[in-house]
């Protein structure tokens, strides 16, 4: 054979292995795309744009660690403006193409209504504690549940004397959800000696709660828990400034956010508690090692943005590093039900909030001994610790 045939076959042979190395390689680099349906507008927005935000930074850390057995893993917005309808709209369509894994929504109600579109698969891990699903659903939830949290705030208001109690609950979904818990946590034997003295409703759209305000302080509470997020938690501490009252006042971690304690300061109780997960201590004295180190690296994640994390972070944060966790060891490519078993047997790992045990506690791995108490500082503008794990104060 001339040799310049010879040459030709071998560049030939040559070009397509090189275009086959290549072309593996470029497949082996497709990112593996987790869908993250936020509240990013409306209401529910000082969530959803810090899960948002708290999203796209551990996606950083998950690809510079390596990524999913070396794919970059990517995760694909959407915005369901915090109604239930556009949820749904967008869950069903996600659902069509077949995902192993859904995260969101941010709030309780969007949640329940999109659940039920996920009960075969895929896996749809909320970011709101106030869903409680069942063992063995394709729904789990992040960080410590709302149950669980009340836990810890009557376990501590008892603990520091304060036995009557008066509540107020907004009337939507998470306020709902939060009074049946509430009740049942008074129900429970070591806390027959709570009181509660009084117990008021609002709308969330109300613009004023100065009567329930005045019904509450006439009963004399030695503590007060307010149980709502956002705006209508503004309404509430702006009626207890009108009125002059002012006794420890708790409220859900859901307000745990800078930008929200920033725009209330001007009428924020003197005293205000919120339960939250094990995050917000960052303290190598309250948690296990490897809990310690992956807050160490969650914050220094944050630090390095020039950011400081808050609920939202924790929320989005702690979901994203188990799903990252579960395609790392079954590999970019496994279905729903892959990662539902991974979930559902998952033990000993490491979160922000505590050792995880999926097993013990079914779809969340979290429960009230991974709580702590907190108190606003507005001298520090930060959360300080106040109890140790499930609610005991310090």
């Amino acid at each position: 054979m001339p040799q310049h045939l010879r040459a030709a076959i071998r560049y030939s042979v040559l070009s397509a292995a090189t275009f086959a190395l290549l072309t593996t390689a470029a497949r082996s680099a497709e990112p593996v795309k987790i869908p993250a349906v936020l509240a990013m507008t409306g209401s529910g927005a000082f969530l959803g744009s810090g899960e948002k935000q708290s999203l796209e930074l551990a996606e950083k850390s998950i690809n510079a660690a390596g990524g999913i057995q070396g794919r970059p893993l990517q995760f694909e917005f959407y915005d369901d403006q915090s109604t239930p309808q556009v949820s749904v709209q967008l869950v069903s369509q996600i659902v069509g193409a077949k995902p192993p894994v859904i995260l969101g929504s941010s709030l309780v109600a969007l949640c329940r209504a999109t659940v039920p579109l996920t009960k075969n698969g895929p896996v749809q891990y909320c970011l709101s504690p106030g869903l409680h699903p069942k063992r063995g659903d394709y729904a789990f939830t992040a960080s410590v549940s709302t149950l669980d949290l009340a836990r810890a705030a009557i376990r501590f208001l008892r603990l520091k004397g304060w036995t009557r109690v008066a509540f107020i609950f907004s009337t939507d979904a998470t306020g709902q959800e939060f009074e049946q818990g509430i009740n049942s946590v008074l129900a429970e034997p070591q806390n027959k000696n709570m009181k509660s003295v009084e117990t008021e409703h609002f709308n969330i759209s109300d613009v004023s709660v100065a009567a329930q305000i005045a019904k509450i302080q006439a009963a004399k509470p030695q503590a007060f828990i307010a149980w709502s997020t956002g705006t209508p938690i503004q309404t509430i501490f702006r009626a207890m400034i009108q009125a002059g009252f002012d006794v420890p006042t708790v409220t859900t971690d859901g307000n745990m956010t800078y930008a929200q304690m920033k725009q209330y300061a001007g009428f924020l109780p003197k005293q205000l508690y919120m339960p939250a997960g094990e995050y917000i201590a960052h303290s190598a004295k309250l948690v296990p090692p490897a809990v310690a180190k992956a807050q160490d690296d969650f914050y220094k994640t944050f630090a390095a943005a020039g950011l400081k994390p808050d609920e939202p972070s924790e929320l989005a944060w702690e979901p994203a590093m188990i799903v990252a966790d579960a395609l790392r060891t079954l590999g970019p490519k496994a279905n729903a039900q892959q990662v539902h078993d991974f979930l559902e047997h998952l033990k000993g790992f490491a979160s922000i909030d505590g050792i995880c045990d999926f097993e013990k506690v079914p779809q969340r791995g979290l429960d009230v001994s991974n709580s702590v108490m907190t108190l606003w500082s507005k001298e520090a503008q930060t959360w300080t610790v106040v109890s140790k794990p499930g609610g005991t104060p310090l």
